[in-house]
């Protein structure tokens, strides 16, 4: 399951005083963006996410990217991706693999020890453990995005490098591309944001009962 997991780490490049300074206008609009994204009582994002490894002979492009969903409050999280369904209603974690009718039912949410970031995770992942400056600038479909790039403290990470894309005018996150050691690229772009909907009462409920008759079996 973990195979399904977005994770972003990244490395500290130069010390002087006018990386100092970018550092500082770097952790400026990140703080901006977490704080305007957990503002919100609830958000519904649907995402994409696709992979390349131009040395492994796969390019972008070649294959259609993978689309999600995942609705957020609190620390309650319903997630689907690539044929699961993950649900963490504050307490457990349920992972539900339609493909093979099989439910695994877990203390907690994910272990963040494990060096993974995962898509619960994306609106803070950068708080703890990075460092950062700013990177390019684009527009992107009329959006003036500006990238930070982020690099992994722990010299061991398998992770390179991070840019993180964010929309200027919302403070939202628009795009994130991570670089692991072996070459390899992650892209992983948000479509749509919805906030502060009114959600069904089950949202954050995994109905036991439900998967039974349909024959699942729970771990």
């Amino acid at each position: 399951m973990k195979n399904i997991t977005i994770y972003f780490l990244f490395l500290f490049i130069g010390i002087s005083t006018s990386n100092f300074a970018q550092d500082n206008e770097a952790k400026k609009l990140l703080d901006e963006v977490s704080s305007t994204m957990t503002s919100y009582t609830n958000m519904e994002i649907a995402f994409t996410s696709s992979l390349s490894n131009e040395a492994a002979g796969i390019k972008e492009g070649d294959e259609p990217p993978m689309k999600g969903n995942i609705i957020l409050e609190g620390e309650k999280y319903n997630l689907n991706y690539i044929g699961n369904n993950f649900i963490f209603d504050g307490e457990k974690l349920y992972v539900i693999n339609h493909d093979e009718k099989e439910i695994a039912i877990n203390d907690g949410d994910f272990d963040t020890e494990d060096g993974f970031i995962y898509p619960s995770k994306l609106l803070t992942f950068y708080q703890d453990g990075y460092t950062f400056k700013l990177g390019k600038t684009a527009t992107v479909n009329g959006k003036e995005i500006q990238f930070v790039e982020l690099t992994p403290i722990d010299s061991d990470s398998d992770i390179v490098k991070v840019e993180l894309g964010i929309e200027l005018k919302t403070k939202h996150i628009y795009k994130l591309v991570q670089t692991g050691a072996n070459s390899s690229k992650t892209t992983f772009t948000i479509t749509s944001l919805q906030s502060n909907q009114k959600l069904p009462k089950d949202t954050f409920v995994f109905n036991k009962k439900a998967y039974l008759k349909k024959n699942y079996s729970i771990d």
